[in-house]
């Protein structure tokens, strides 16, 4: 499993000012860790650390050993704040994770098979898909990446939902633990081969 690791350093001087001067100054990010028994903290990373690490997919869902000031903290990317034209990174929201005590967190979703499923590739279907993440409930240790659905055996007009996911171990839905079966996707038939059909039948 990769390994996700990032440096910070506390921060004291709070308050909007501060952090647009921490963005201009020193190309730092303002961010804050909060949860479990501490108190909240205030931080700040190097923005080039952090860009870099978002580039990859899997931190977004994934346990990240954060050093603040030489201590480590294990914590979880819960909110990020971007700029709305430039889309970086103007503030950090972690959570703190405790061993042995579940989480939840957004976990991407990742569809094999698609092209040679047997709704695109028998039937000329289109795949689409409804949901990209869902929300897993689970305990640190049992965090996945990412959830893979195969779509080999879908077919057109078949609906794939979260009941149909293989989740591993000790992975929870939490919409599916509030009683919503929501959609993930489905294939549907083909705009091409639907007009193609009406003009022959003209």
């Amino acid at each position: 499993m990769t390994e996700f690791a990032l440096n910070a350093e506390a921060r004291s001087d709070l308050g909007k000012g501060a952090s647009r001067r921490l963005r201009r100054n020193a190309s730092l990010v303002p961010a804050v860790i909060y949860g479990g028994e501490k108190a909240p903290q205030s931080i700040s990373l190097v923005a080039k650390d952090l860009a870099k690490l978002l580039e990859n997919e899997a931190a977004y869902s994934h346990v990240l050993s954060l050093t603040v000031d030489g201590k480590k903290e294990n914590v979880l990317i819960k909110a990020l704040q971007r700029h709305p034209a430039k889309g970086f990174v103007l503030h950090a929201d972690f959570l703190r994770v405790i061993a042995g005590q579940k989480l939840t967190a957004l976990v991407p979703l990742h569809f094999i098979n698609q092209e040679t499923s047997v709704g695109v590739k028998q039937q000329g279907g289109e795949v689409s898909h409804t949901l990209s993440e869902v929300e897993v409930s689970c305990l640190p240790k049992d965090l996945p990446e990412f959830i893979e659905i195969d779509m080999a055996a879908v077919e057109v007009g078949q609906i794939v939902h979260l009941a149909d996911l293989k989740l591993p171990k000790g992975v929870e839905l939490v919409a599916l633990a509030h009683g919503n079966d929501l959609a993930v996707a489905n294939i549907h038939a083909s705009r091409v081969a639907k007009e193609e059909g009406e003009g022959a039948a003209e």
